[in-house]
């Protein structure tokens, strides 16, 4: 019997509640935040507040969202447990300005305000607004006026328009056992409740910073994440992580382009952000909570690691085209390019590296750091090789030419036959110490080297590779001869 009358209470209530009265919620109600950037301006925002609910339907304005959000990503739940029944939501980000007020307002009735220029006194006239396209007009009782001088008072604010973007959300929560607190005409209690939502507008890179030794044997390696916020929303004191690796999106209708913005200053680099794996991707969490103001660009430490060994690469890449055929100087003053590898691996490093650009610096003889060159890796394993493109050597040069051509067998540029040619290249170090070049040459077809100045390594079925001695101050000749059958 108390049980059936228990539950009768309840139903009284439900049923004669008044309509549920929109209730607002701001980011004063926040008790948690949370944000994970992936790679390619998507981000999952996890927003949990304390709010204020009635027994039955709940009309609850969530401001502060990202005016960039997928509302139909939004996802509300308790954190109480309470049955939650989402019935209705409205994703409002056309926001308050004066223009959107004029544009709202046509066909209103509204009322201008203007000085009498001898007297001073204001005074008002009735009109209302005909069109705000590019300007407004208004219609009077006698005329019609653009370009009006004097103050437009509007009797209200539009129902659709924000101040800041909102998500509106009309649900259902369960009825509890009837109690003091839940008597007929309660104001509602808290309940914790958690809005969970994918948005744009927010980005992450990885940049590196490298400070090459003085004698360029090892780096001091410091790596930064640059987070950009255009998503119309700030995020105080929210928990940051970030996920490197390519997750599978369906296909977008409309993408809105990047906003470009400026970069804050690097400082020296703090602890580490904290890595994990996470399905097929990594996870990197920052160790503390952070504030992303809305368009804003921050940066945050990644990684430290010092005396990570490095090595220093002169490497000259030729083509496949002149074994076909007869030819004579294949280049002059040829520019080795410079490379700089290490091996993402041991104490000081050995983590995931997300994609981004390493930049290089080694100090003069002041002891001033000067940039020599940088390079983009992609996601780099742990335990992978991280090579980078620095530039070009500028006191080592190399003259390449065919020196014979012979056709043994079949028809002349023909496919099928059989070609020998001889090939040499000097190359000069102006430099005051002795380096080693790397050539790699890309052989076509069947191929055999008959003889060649150098012992080669034989890279793969195409490509052959030559470490070439220079002298200080000196040349070296690298020749070889090949046979080639088509």
């Amino acid at each position: 019997m108390k049980t059936t009358l228990l539950a009768f209470a309840a139903l009284a209530f439900i049923s004669t509640a008044q309509a549920a009265e929109e209730r607002r919620s701001t980011a004063a109600d926040q008790t948690a935040l949370a944000v994970t950037i992936y790679n390619g301006d998507l981000a999952l925002v996890k927003d949990a507040r304390r709010v204020k609910l009635n027994v039955g339907e709940n009309l609850l304005a969530w401001r502060g969202v990202s005016a960039r959000m997928q509302p139909e990503t939004a996802l509300l739940r308790s954190l109480d447990g309470r049955r939650l029944t989402l019935l209705e939501q409205n994703f409002d980000f056309d926001l308050l300005t004066p223009q959107k007020m004029l544009e709202k307002s046509v066909g209103e009735p509204v009322r201008v305000i203007r000085t009498q220029p001898v007297t001073g006194v204001e005074y008002a006239e009735s009109a209302s607004v005909v069109a705000a396209n590019d300007g407004v007009v208004l219609q009077f009782a006698d005329r019609v006026e653009t370009g009006v001088p004097g103050r437009i008072v509007f009797s209200r604010v539009p129902t659709d328009l924000r101040d800041h973007p909102t998500l509106s959300m009309l649900f259902r929560t369960d009825a509890p056992p009837v109690t003091a607190a839940y008597q007929q005409g309660s104001t509602g209690t808290e309940h914790g409740l958690e809005l969970s939502y994918l948005t744009g507008g927010l980005t992450w890179k990885a940049d590196y910073v490298a400070e090459l030794s003085a004698k360029e044997d090892r780096i001091d390696l410091n790596g930064w994440v640059t987070l950009t916020n255009t998503s119309g929303t700030r995020y105080p004191n929210a928990r940051l992580q970030l996920v490197a690796g390519e997750v599978n999106r369906a296909q977008q209708e409309h993408l809105r382009p990047p906003v470009m913005m400026k970069s804050l200053a690097m400082a020296d680099a703090a602890p580490q952000m904290q890595e994990e794996s996470l399905f097929e991707y990594h996870l990197y969490t920052l160790d503390r909570n952070t504030t992303l103001g809305d368009k804003q660009t921050k940066q945050v430490a990644l990684l430290s690691a010092q005396n990570v060994v490095v090595d220093k690469e002169f490497r000259l890449v030729g083509g496949d085209w002149y074994y076909h055929g007869q030819h004579g100087d294949l280049g002059k003053k040829m520019k080795p390019s410079v490379f700089m590898e290490f091996a993402n691996q041991g104490e000081n490093l050995g983590i995931p590296l997300p994609r981004g650009v390493v930049r290089v610096y080694k100090k003069d003889s002041a002891g001033r750091a000067q940039f020599i060159g940088e390079d983009r890796i992609d996601h780099t394993a742990k335990g992978e090789t991280v090579k980078l493109k620095l530039g070009e050597a500028f006191d080592i040069t190399a003259d390449k030419k065919q020196t014979d051509f012979q056709k043994l067998a079949g028809t002349y540029n023909s496919r099928g036959g059989v070609i020998e040619s001889g090939y040499q290249m000097e190359i000069r170090n102006a430099k005051r110490e002795k380096v080693v070049v790397t050539v790699i040459e890309s052989i076509p077809g069947e191929w055999q080297m008959v003889q060649e100045s150098h012992p080669h390594k034989k890279d793969s079925a195409s490509s052959v590779i030559w470490q070439v001695p220079v002298p200080a101050e000196g040349k070296a000749v690298l020749t070889w001869r090949v046979r080639v059958k088509y």
